[in-house]
């Protein structure tokens, strides 16, 4: 796995040499710029799969997946909660760019585990507003995947439903384990 570790570093890890992290970014996209060569592709993802996930840093999506560039759509926020953003980009994804299915990708150890929606209400005391958006934090992380799922198979929005499969990444091993439905957890098997 490749990470930015080599990165110099000074107190609280802060980068050294004057560079922002920024600028080290716009350089690597220079070198990568320089090599590139256009690959022909549309923005119809290969597979005709949208991906939602935690933003969380320690998950590369490609390569725990095995994915290549243009295999699918990939969705991150803090969570991998299914918002109202991730329905409208899910709606995109499917009406206008040809995505069937749904993979949802929650994590251990997210950091919405331990937030609660006191985060508006500190946010609101600092800045004079309270932000318009839910925190969305939760302590199950098994049940946040089961309603994720439910918010995607009852948005009257999307077209396909039917292939919406919920997962939480485990940080530590790379694997992944896939949640069921309460409702089919619940029915007795044929």
């Amino acid at each position: 796995m490749t990470t930015s570790a080599a990165v110099p570093t000074g107190p609280d890890n802060a980068m050294t040499g004057g560079d922002s992290v920024t600028d080290r970014l716009v350089g690597a996209n220079q070198t990568y710029a320089s090599e590139f060569t256009d690959p022909g592709m549309d923005a119809r993802p290969v597979l005709q799969v949208a991906v939602v996930a935690c933003m969380d840093a320690r998950l590369d999506l490609h390569a725990a997946l095995g994915l290549e560039l243009g295999d699918c759509h990939t969705i991150r926020n803090a969570g991998g909660v299914v918002t109202d953003d991730v329905i409208r980009s899910l709606t995109i994804s499917q009406r206008a760019l040809g995505t069937r299915s749904v993979v949802l990708i929650h994590h251990t150890g997210c950091g919405l585990e331990s937030l609660t929606e006191e985060f508006r209400h500190d946010l609101e005391m600092e800045v004079g507003q309270r932000p318009a958006w839910a925190v969305e934090a939760f302590r199950d992380v098994d049940q946040d995947v089961r309603q994720s799922m439910q918010r995607v198979r009852t948005s009257p929005f999307l077209l396909h439903t039917d292939d919406v499969r919920g997962f939480v990444f485990d940080v530590r091993t790379g694997l992944l384990r896939e949640i069921d439905r309460a409702d089919d957890a619940a029915a007795p098997s044929a």
